[in-house]
């Protein structure tokens, strides 16, 4: 078993994984940190941008940084300014829409697990998260 250490991660250091529709995201804590009961990173938009309609097998947290979105949470849209946060219980269909026409959009996610999934509604589709963020 190896021994977990600190870590100070700066995202400018760190690879961008696309998403594809314009977004794209910077892994900060997760199992290769040494996160043994959470991960989380930053998805980026660009203007206009949204991920698709998605579902995840455990609880999630996002916090938007910067922008102005839309989350769209179980068929419900809501507007969210920088500094709001949701809750998303596991298995709650929801994403998150870049409502400017001109500006970026940041968003810090959390996963109460290191085994979380996503499962794209339109789909049905399931991989880790982690899968994601393969090279």
């Amino acid at each position: 078993m190896s021994e977990r250490k600190p870590a100070i991660l700066r995202p400018s250091a760190l690879p961008a994984h696309e998403r594809g529709g314009g977004a794209r995201t910077i892994p900060l804590v997760t199992r290769k940190t040494g996160a043994t009961s959470f991960i989380n990173g930053l998805t980026m938009f660009e203007p206009n941008a949204a991920i698709p309609l998605h579902s995840h097998n455990c609880d999630e947290s996002v916090m938007l940084l910067e922008g102005h979105a839309i989350a769209e949470i179980d068929g419900v849209q809501h507007e969210v300014e920088p500094g709001d946060t949701t809750f998303i219980p596991a298995n709650i269909p929801h994403r998150f829409i870049n409502r400017s026409d001109t500006q970026g959009m940041k968003i810090l996610w959390t996963y109460a697990s290191v085994d979380a999934t996503r499962t794209l509604i339109a789909t049905g589709d399931t991989r880790p998260i982690d899968a994601e963020h393969k090279g």
